[in-house]
């Protein structure tokens, strides 16, 4: 067995984040989403990059405790 991250196809990201395809998409576009890059013509995704993305925006956008 490798110790390769898996990769994840646009949709999979997409259901992993719970954004439309489209949404993840534009981020990509804008350079404001998660990591990716392309194997031929499929963009794909590291699970870690993706997990890493979701944690960065969760303590960039998260409400200060009161």
């Amino acid at each position: 067995m490798t110790n390769e991250p898996e990769l994840l196809t646009s949709v999979e990201a997409a259901q992993i984040t719970r954004t439309p395809l489209a949404t993840l998409r534009y981020w990509r576009h804008l350079g404001i989403g998660p990591r990716s890059f392309r194997i031929g013509r499929r963009v794909v995704y590291r699970k870690t990059d993706l997990h890493e993305w979701i944690t960065s925006e969760e303590r960039r956008t998260a409400s200060p405790s009161a």
